[in-house]
């Protein structure tokens, strides 16, 4: 299959209802399915429009890579959207993600062993949807990240990620950038490192908030399946 061409409905499995009240869901989007319809008859079918076959009045809030797996938020009505989206905007909803990337990535000297990667990322106009770094034109962009476990025999490190921006492919472009690529990486990675994996081993595996409508911690994890 061409990089970056939806999976063939069928082949793709359902998405999971992690939570669901009358303000908001958090859904479990499987890898290869779109999270919103793409152009062409071929990539309409996608997550929010399955989840509309069951609720219609869900609307969506933020995304996820077609090839990235992981939790994802839908707003009830436009009331509900409108004020997810401005916790977004204000950098107040915490994100977390599981990769696994090639190579073996030191843990960060700093304190609990958390690194930041703080490099501006930009559009790579003649290849789009690729990004690139560019220090001259790029969107400020920060990943926090933390080395979970090496695994020797197969040349691969665990790695926990947190975005405190969200830029398009900002992870797989920043784990690219330190030279430590997602395994299955389709886009960033090179051949050999793409082909170590059936799939994008990129997970986003939990979210926290603080629910516009009660007021409450809503807090949900995620497991990869990798």
């Amino acid at each position: 299959m061409r990089p970056g061409t939806p999976a063939r409905a069928d082949s793709i499995p359902l998405f999971q209802i992690i939570h669901a009240d009358d303000s908001l869901l958090v859904l479990n989007k499987p890898a290869g399915l779109l999270a919103v319809p793409g152009r062409g008859e071929d990539k309409q079918d996608c997550l929010s429009r399955r989840v509309q076959s069951l609720y219609p009045d869900a609307l969506i809030v933020h995304r996820l890579d077609m090839a990235t797996s992981g939790l994802m938020l839908m707003g009830r009505g436009i009331a509900m959207q409108r004020a997810l989206g401005q916790l977004f905007e204000r950098r107040e909803v915490y994100k977390r993600y599981l990769a696994v990337v090639d190579g073996r990535l030191a843990p960060a000297p700093e304190p609990g062993g958390w690194g930041l990667i703080d490099l501006p990322i930009a559009v790579d106009w003649p290849r789009r949807p690729l990004r690139i770094i560019d220090a001259a034109s790029g969107k400020p962009s920060q990943t926090r990240w933390r080395s979970v476990a090496f695994d020797a025999a197969a040349n691969s490190t665990r790695v926990e990620l947190e975005p405190l921006t969200g830029r398009s492919h900002q992870l797989r472009v920043h784990l690219q950038a330190l030279g430590h690529p997602i395994l299955g990486d389709a886009l960033y990675a090179p051949e050999a490192v793409q082909a170590r994996a059936a799939r994008l081993l990129l997970h986003a595996c939990a979210l926290r908030l603080l629910h516009p409508a009660s007021g409450a911690l809503l807090s949900v994890e995620s497991p990869p399946g990798f």
